[in-house]
Parts: C-alpha cells; structure tokens; sequence
C-alpha cells in the first residue's frame, strides 16, 4: 500500500499501448461500493474471495498491465495463477509508505495506529511478494514515472 501501483500500472500500459487494469477497481464495480465499504459492512473475508476471483478473472481475460491489491498475493490460488507470469513487486519502505498513504488514512487495514499498522502489513507481506516477484523495484523516493521507466528497462 502506497507503493503507487495503479498510477505505475497506467504509465506502463501507456509505454506499451496496452490497456491498464486494477482489480481493486473490478472489485468496487463489481459490488457497486467502496473496498472501504466491502469491509465495514461485509468484512474482510468476503472481501479476500472478491479479490480471489477478480484476479483470476483478470489473469484469464486481460492482456495488458495488471495492478494487484496488496493483499492479493497472500492467497496461495492467486500465488499459483501467477505462476509463470512477469510479477514486479512495487517495493516501498516503511517511511515513504506512511508519508504516501497519510495518517487520516481510509484504508480499512489501517485503522488505529497508522505507522504501526503499516509496519506490520509490511513485515509480514514483504516475504511473500518477494516469493511471487520476478523482478523488484524499489520506490523510495522516487516518481512513479521513474519507477515506470525502470520497470520498462527491465522488463525489454
């Protein structure tokens, strides 16, 4: 979270005139509200089970730049659909996180005390997305159209 995958996602999709997906957007269309929502008023699980199938729905139909949710990849199915696909792994510091997604955030994971929420997401996901990554692309301190050209340099 904060890493800038929506907004690295679109740059890419523009470099290589491809279309930009997001399955957290496919999943807020598809139920008509907010992640915020989903969470509040149908809760976490259901949640994770809409992500679950918006990815694989995606990685059977789409064809260009997908952008995960950050919690996608803790589903051992979705670990496996990516399997043999390129997976860049956005990877932001605790710092810079907490400066891009803000103290007031309205992330549902973060509520209560932002930094440390934060840290804990980050502590325990980093493995897994490094276990899923081909490649890995740091993001401290930089634009995302910086992050977007060395994804394009690495990927050629």
């Amino acid at each position: 979270m904060g890493a800038g995958k929506s907004t690295v996602a679109a740059l890419l999709a523009d470099a290589w005139a491809v279309a930009a997906r997001d399955t957290d957007a496919d999943v807020e269309a598809l139920e008509g509200r907010s992640i915020s929502d989903i969470f509040v008023e149908s809760g976490e699980a259901h949640f994770r089970d809409l992500e679950r199938k918006a990815v694989a729905e995606a990685l059977a139909t789409h064809d260009g730049v997908l952008a995960l949710g950050g919690g996608a990849v803790l589903d051992p199915s979705t670990r496996e659909l990516l399997a043999g696909h390129r997976v860049v792994f956005l990877k932001v510091g605790l710092s810079e996180a907490v400066k891009r997604v803000g103290l007031g955030s309205s992330r549902p994971l973060l509520l209560g005390n932002v930094r440390g929420r934060i840290k804990a997401l980050l502590d325990e996901r980093t493995p897994v997305y490094e276990s899923v990554a081909t490649h890995v692309v740091d993001t401290d301190d930089r634009t995302a159209d910086d992050v977007a050209a060395e994804i394009v340099r690495v990927l050629a």
